[in-house]
């Protein structure tokens, strides 16, 4: 989710040839100007900027090969059109070195700090990669792939969070999104996970493992407050799924049903891909997300959801990274129609081809982290061989 603490995204430096032209472009330019003026004044100097734009954008090589480029120039047309007298000749060149020199150095200092965030960037993504399961996973109730895809290097990382849990009461799954960026909204989803992994094997009721979610981000925001830091809410929907019995004879036409209990905390409803292409968004009855519970009228529990998984469908739980990719006149990505396009693929490589899909419509950038998951009942083993007759 888009959070107060977003920054944006810092520019790429430019290419080498690119610097190269710009700097012998701007470089004609200025001295055809000051030859058809026709006047004393010195427009050359302007040349001193260049170095400066390339401080803010390209590298300390590019600064340093242009500050000695436009000083060559500068000290080239103080020989053949010397001003006045030597002493505002030498004032002039040192003028420019110092310009020059100061510009590098505030070019030196702008790349030793974004190295420094980068660092940081890497160990933040780093850590929340370590916090998050490896998927596929495959349990005996679900079989869940998944792609999980943070922010580009040079922009904050977010805080997408999800997991599965095998248990007794059945498999558990959590997605989530916190609000914000960076270490601490990092911090608020390891809070999260570390409550899921311990309420989803005690709590028989999945009601109950979405309390201590709650009561998990509520903890966390009385300690944030405490240390002076912003207090976060966090998008989440938790589901249980149990195979049925193999004894039950609870199929239909699309083949072994499997049931689903859901309880939504203020996240995207998920979508039902059907076997014969149809999709369906599963509507969840919204709830407030974790940490915001307070705020309710009523001291209810949240309510639970149950639907049906065919056989052979397939459940995908997606973040807003996806659902919030917008094309060049603003318009979201259609996520339910990108979903029935690719109705064909094999439930393993859905994730990665709706990536795809998302990227292609916003031209490739990224406003958050991606999580799409892709859940399927597991298939059923195949029944034993009987054994020879005798």
């Amino acid at each position: 989710m888009d959070g107060e603490d977003e920054q944006p995204t810092a520019p790429r430096a430019p290419g080498n040839r690119a610097v190269v032209l710009g700097v012998l472009a701007a470089t004609v330019a200025v001295l055809l100007v000051q030859a058809v003026s026709g006047t004393s004044a010195r427009l050359v100097l302007l040349l001193v900027f260049l170095p400066a734009l390339l401080a803010g954008l390209g590298t300390v090589a590019q600064t340093v090969a242009a500050s000695v480029w436009v000083t060559a120039v500068v000290v080239a047309h103080s020989v053949l059109f010397p001003p006045g007298d030597l002493p505002a000749r030498l004032g002039t060149l040192l003028g420019v070195v110092a310009a020059e020199a100061a510009v590098i150095g505030l070019c030196a200092r702008r790349v030793r700090r974004e190295r420094q965030l980068s660092r940081m960037r890497q160990v933040a993504v780093a850590l929340q990669r370590q916090l998050l399961r490896p998927l596929p996973v495959t349990t005996p109730d679900v079989r869940l792939d998944g792609l999980y895809r943070p922010l580009e290097q040079d922009a904050m990382v977010g805080g997408d969070l999800y997991d599965v849990a095998e248990t007794p009461h059945g498999t558990r799954v959590l997605v989530g999104d916190v609000q914000g960026k960076g270490l601490l909204a990092i911090g608020t989803g390891f809070a999260v996970l570390s409550a899921f992994r311990e309420a989803a094997f005690r709590e028989p009721r999945l009601t109950a493992v979405a309390d201590a979610l709650e009561a998990a981000v509520e903890r966390h925001n009385a300690y944030a407050e405490q240390s002076g830091e912003q207090e976060r809410f966090v998008t989440a929907t938790v589901l249980c799924v149990r195979a049925p019995d193999s004894n039950d004879g609870g199929t239909d036409d699309e083949g072994r049903a499997t049931e689903v209990r859901a309880v939504n905390c203020g996240h995207l409803s998920p979508y039902l891909l059907r076997p014969d292409g149809r999709v369906e968004p599963v509507p969840l009855d919204a709830g407030l997300p974790l940490g915001l519970a307070s705020l309710a009228a009523t001291g209810e529990p949240r309510p639970e959801r149950r639907f049906t998984l065919p056989g052979d469908g397939v459940l995908v739980l997606l973040t807003d990274g996806i659902t919030e990719a917008q094309d060049a006149s603003g318009a979201f990505y259609p996520v339910e129609r990108g979903l029935a396009d690719l109705a064909a693929v094999p439930a393993d490589a859905l994730p990665e081809a709706l990536d795809r899909r998302a990227r292609r419509w916003s031209g490739g950038s990224s406003r958050d982290d991606v999580t799409v998951l892709a859940l399927r009942p597991t298939p059923e083993p195949p029944a034993p061989p009987e054994p020879p007759a005798r």
